[in-house]
């Protein structure tokens, strides 16, 4: 067997048992680490590339094909901008459709005071960062002082207004500025074209728009347009985007109310109530006029209108006292009690009567008329000329008490005329059963009740419409959103009495006219037939002097009542009522063309 050999570091050869001893070990040791050549790297990328590209394959499945929808909702969220849209507030218009009231677009400015703080000029070194960089770029524009506008707009609201109301071009130059924190938001702003001219009849809207007082408290619910919305994808800058997300419901504009008002007519009454205001230094003046046929007021003028642009102080009366106030109608209803008296068939207009200056009833009550007089000869018809006190309870003392109540109710005392004003009063008018001694008497001419001046003028309207009780009303009709425009059907009248009667009262009321106490409300030209009034004004303890009349009386057109509270230079309605009725009812049958009467009345005696 060989034997093992070695050799030793001198080169010499050793065998045997030394060159097993001197055998220098043979274990492996651990292998070196080769470097990787280009091959490995290679692999490794591909293998890293392969692991971030699944990454973000598994990230965009994610992305877009399982949460993708939420996701991009929550985007869209964040884009978009949303704005109620006003829906604009119908006109109120005369007759002639020129408005009265209406709309117009207008902006309010609004400010996030936090985003404010956050505005970092762009105006160069030096310029202001916060809120007095943005009121250094605001405040040119809306013409407001810098470092006033600076304190609005600093704090820590998220919402503040810093300017009402303000013109279309404005609020477009404030958009152009592109300020992050300040709005715009487009409003309507009612505005009131002809002023004063019917004030108290059209009212005012409050700072939102909605009626308050007149015909746009009353008509609020239909003037009122319905509010629509609108959301849109806005861009970094606020801007819509082109092309972008939109949607929203329109708006619906209201309705707009055609008047029956005619506004010269109205212009000439408020312009006679004012002047004869001044004249007498009367409390107030009042002037209605009425359509005897429809109903339709042409006017209703008090004096000292409002103007609604601007109601002030003046908000506080800005009810129309045509109908908010009551008085005791005076001479002016005793055509009541000649109704009923001829009605019931108790008189004539010739029945003849000795009338003294006081008569004394069968209960004891004592009446008087205005001016001392002796006994005299006078027919039904004279005792209504010369407004007669006593000689109207000589008369109608024959009418029993539920007689007179049911006139007076028939003709529309006691109960509101349903006109479309707000605060109309009923009037007063107790039941027969509570008359007492007294008034079951003063109620034939005037007295012991009250009315407003539209009830009192219609009475009148009842009797030249033929007896038949016709309906005031204000409103002529409504335009539609869609411009279509619906009259407002005619109100049937109540008969009141036959037609036969109620032509003998108008003949009657032609010789108050003609040579009784109303001879300073003649119309040259025009029959005319009315009466005079003086009563105690019930809520102020002064005087109420008044006429109503009727032109022309031969083929009634026109009913004009004029009602003068606490006149200082005379208390009789002759001297200073009857003179505005001839002014007003002049200019009306002029302005609606009327013929003149063809001829001279043919009136009852009124002596014997």
């Amino acid at each position: 067997m060989a034997q093992a050999a070695v050799r030793t570091p001198a080169g010499r050869r050793v065998v045997g048992e030394a060159a097993r001893l001197l055998q220098v070990p043979t274990q492996r040791g651990p292998r070196p680490v080769r470097e990787a050549g280009p091959r490995g790297r290679v692999t490794a990328l591909v293998v890293v590339l392969v692991l971030v590209l699944a990454t973000f394959a598994g990230r965009l499945v994610w992305v877009q094909g399982i949460a993708g929808p939420a996701i991009a909702k929550v985007a869209l969220e964040k884009r978009l901008s949303s704005f109620t849209v006003l829906g604009q507030r119908g006109q109120i218009t005369d007759a002639a459709g020129v408005p009265l009231a209406t709309s117009v677009e207008r902006y309010d400015i609004s400010v996030n005071q936090r985003t404010i703080t956050k505005y970092r000029s762009t105006g160069g070194t030096g310029a202001p960062d916060g809120a007095a960089g943005v009121a250094a770029r605001l405040a040119p524009v809306l013409g407001a002082n810098p470092a006033e506008l600076g304190g609005e707009l600093a704090g820590s609201s998220t919402f503040r207004y810093v300017a009402k109301g303000v013109l279309p071009e404005v609020a477009r130059s404030v958009q152009a500025l592109r300020i992050d924190g300040v709005m715009v938001e487009k409003v309507a702003d009612r505005v009131y074209p002809k002023g004063t001219l019917a004030g108290n009849i059209v009212g005012f809207v409050n700072a939102d728009g909605k009626g308050l007082q007149g015909l746009e408290y009353t008509l609020n619910s239909r003037l009122t347009g319905t509010a629509g919305s609108e959301t849109y994808e806005r861009g970094a800058g606020g801007q819509a985007i082109p092309g972008g997300y939109s949607t929203g419901t329109p708006a619906v504009a209201g309705q707009s109310a055609r008047l029956t008002i005619l506004s010269d007519l109205q212009w000439k009454a408020q312009e006679a109530a004012d002047a004869q205001k001044a004249a007498t230094g009367a409390d107030s003046a009042t002037v209605v006029v009425e359509d005897v046929a429809t109903g339709a007021l042409y006017a209703v003028a008090d004096s000292g209108s409002i103007d609604p642009n601007k109601p002030g102080a003046g908000a506080a009366d800005a009810l129309s006292r045509a109908v908010s106030d009551a008085f005791e109608p005076g001479s002016t209803g005793k055509v009541i009690t000649m109704a009923a008296l001829l009605e019931s068939g108790l008189t004539t207009p010739t029945s003849q009567l000795s009338v003294p200056y006081e008569y004394t009833a069968p209960n004891g009550q004592a009446f008087h008329d205005a001016e001392q007089h002796g006994v005299e000869q006078w027919t039904t018809t004279g005792i209504l000329a010369q407004s007669s006190n006593a000689g109207t309870v000589m008369i109608g003392q024959q009418l029993t008490k539920d007689q007179r109540y049911s006139y007076l109710t028939k003709f529309g005392l006691g109960t509101p005329t349903g006109v479309e004003l707000p605060g109309e009063t009923a009037g007063i008018l107790h039941p027969a059963d509570q008359w007492d001694g007294r008034t079951q008497y003063t109620v034939l001419f005037g007295q012991g009740l009250s009315v407003n001046a539209l009830q009192a003028t219609n009475v009148y309207a009842t009797v030249a419409n033929g007896g038949v009780r016709p309906q005031p009303h204000l409103i002529a009709g409504w335009t539609g959103p869609d411009g279509t425009y619906t009259p407002t059907p005619g109100a049937a009248g109540v008969r009141v009495v036959s037609p036969q009667t109620a032509q003998t009262l108008l003949t009657m009321l032609g010789s108050v006219v003609n040579d009784g106490t109303g001879t300073s409300a003649a119309v040259p030209g025009y029959q005319v037939a009315g009466k005079t009034g003086t009563a105690q004004d019930m809520q102020t303890g002064g005087i109420t002097a008044s006429f109503i009349g009727v032109v022309p009386a031969d083929a009634p057109r026109l009913v004009v009542g004029v009602f003068v509270q606490n006149p200082k230079t005379s208390i009789y309605g002759g001297v200073v009522a009857a003179p505005v009725f001839s002014d007003v009812a002049g200019f009306a049958l002029s302005e609606l063309g009327v013929a003149p009467s063809g001829s001279k009345p043919s009136l009852f005696p009124t002596t014997w």
